[in-house]
């Protein structure tokens, strides 16, 4: 039998909210320039966007769950703690799936991904991440916040979007960019001492690779060609002698750890079956990565396109960007902060919490929600069926705009929510306009940080306008 290992499935997720770079410049008098960066809104994390992406992309696929969930940031959650599992149990998957974080630096994430596409079985690689920088500083207006996820796997497994052809990597050891422990965001060493360090090690990966590989660059279809280092990439994008795919920097800004598996998703959306696609990370190093797409690409896309999410957003505020990330100190609610969530409850209730799974009676089939071991309509106790919501889109049927309860963004919007085939419920909305939210009204479910208390992050699901 065929072992052709590649891409079984992707998906990506780019914040709705915007930051348009000029507001920098009007607010702080430097900074900023053209364009827009993504944002993630205050109730994102690297991990919620995770959840996010690897929905994205185990929702083109039926009953396909991976044998191995990997996540990489350099923005974790938490240390001393797995963020990986917290994606695990939203996605609901087996207690036998292993799910391992790959931190440090960019390079964990593709080096991830290229662990993946060389190991076997099916390796779900999750990565994400959010750039923050001082305000008026090159990753205030040029970072981006984005997560990706890459199901790999064998011929065996699926067809396959498009075939890992092989590639090369190069490591260096010079210190171009850098950020201790404790600090919140990068500091980086003269443009051109990083350019000098990165060319001939990008010059000997792709040539490496492209031997490796029986390919001459006019094999090569498209290159996405990406770094931290703007200007060695683009020195670096310009030596290949192939077409370059666009680094979405005017509309995204880049994503770190994330942005070589975003800009391979957008490029593969786009590409026609039989094409070559290069990747070329410039992390520490340079890791080279060609791919050749197959013809069941067309079918097995996700739903919502890198390039649909980039045109469907909302500005937010540059004030308010910096509320979020915590480099403007705002009045807090006139409210006492929420208590400390308790771990072992959300251990018994963590189908519920982390998985949004409700109770169908089975003698009604009313859906209760949140699950409850008694009908509100009669029936046996205890004779419930587990519902799935996550994945259930519904109706507004009421709503209200709280200014009072406690919240990192007011206001609050929270709806009575009506499910199609079932269920209703009281929940907040998010990546909603107040103004702008209708009874009737269509929405879906988002995967969200609701707040941190005491260093523990209250995850739960929120609900959103349905787009797309």
């Amino acid at each position: 039998m065929s072992m052709t290992r590649g891409i079984l499935a992707y998906g990506a997720h780019v914040p709705y909210r915007r930051l348009d770079r000029a507001e920098i410049s009007s607010v702080m008098g430097a900074g900023g320039g053209r364009g827009h960066r993504a944002v993630a809104s205050f109730d994102e994390d690297t991990t919620t966007m995770g959840v996010a992406a690897a929905r994205r992309a185990l929702g083109a696929l039926d009953n396909t769950t991976p044998d191995a969930l990997w996540f990489s940031t350099v923005a974790p959650a938490y240390l001393d703690k797995t963020n990986a599992t917290v994606i695990h149990a939203a996605l609901r998957l087996d207690s036998t799936i292993p799910a391992l974080d790959f931190g440090g630096a960019q390079r964990s994430a593709v080096g991830a991904l290229r662990a993946a596409l060389t190991a076997p079985g099916r390796t779900l690689v999750v990565a994400s991440d959010i750039r923050i920088g001082l305000p008026t500083g090159p990753e205030d207006g040029g970072g981006g916040d984005a997560a990706t996820a890459i199901l790999t796997g064998s011929s065996d497994d699926g067809p396959l979007l498009a075939e890992y052809l092989g590639g090369a990597t190069t490591t260096g050891e010079f210190t171009d960019r850098w950020r201790t422990p404790g600090s919140a965001y990068s500091r980086t060493w003269e443009d051109r001492f990083g350019e000098q360090a990165y060319m001939p090690l990008v010059r000997q990966a792709w040539a490496d690779a492209l031997a490796a590989t029986d390919l001459t660059a006019d094999d090569v279809d498209i290159a996405v060609v990406t770094g931290l280092h703007g200007r060695a990439s683009k020195k670096a994008a310009s030596g290949l002698g192939v077409a370059v795919a666009d680094d979405r920097a005017a509309t995204i800004g880049n994503a770190g750890a994330a942005h070589p598996s975003l800009l391979l998703a957008d490029a593969l959306d786009g590409a026609e079956a039989s094409a070559v696609v290069a990747l070329v990370v410039l992390a520490d190093g340079c890791e080279v990565l060609f791919f050749r797409t197959t013809d069941a690409l067309a079918a097995g896309r996700p739903t919502r396109s890198v390039a649909a999410q980039v045109d469907d957003r909302a500005d937010v505020a540059y004030t308010r960007y910096l509320a979020w990330r915590g480099l403007l100190e705002i009045q807090p609610p006139n409210r006492p902060e929420p208590n400390r969530p308790s771990s072992a409850s959300a251990l018994r209730r963590t189908d519920w919490k982390h998985g949004f799974v409700g109770a169908t009676d089975r003698t009604t089939g009313i859906t209760h929600l949140p699950p409850s071991r008694i009908g509100i309509a009669g029936g046996a106790v205890d004779d419930m069926d587990p519902a799935p919501m996550a994945d259930a889109t519904g109706t507004i049927a009421t709503f209200t705009v709280d200014h009072l309860v406690y919240s990192q963004s007011p206001p609050v919007v929270f709806a009575v929510v009506d499910f199609d085939g079932g269920g209703r419920m009281p929940i907040e909305l998010t990546d909603a306009d107040p103004a702008e939210v209708a009874i009737g009204d269509r929405v879906e479910m988002t995967f969200r940080r609701m707040f941190t208390a005491d260093g523990i992050h209250n995850y739960f699901w929120k609900a959103q306008p349905a787009r797309g």
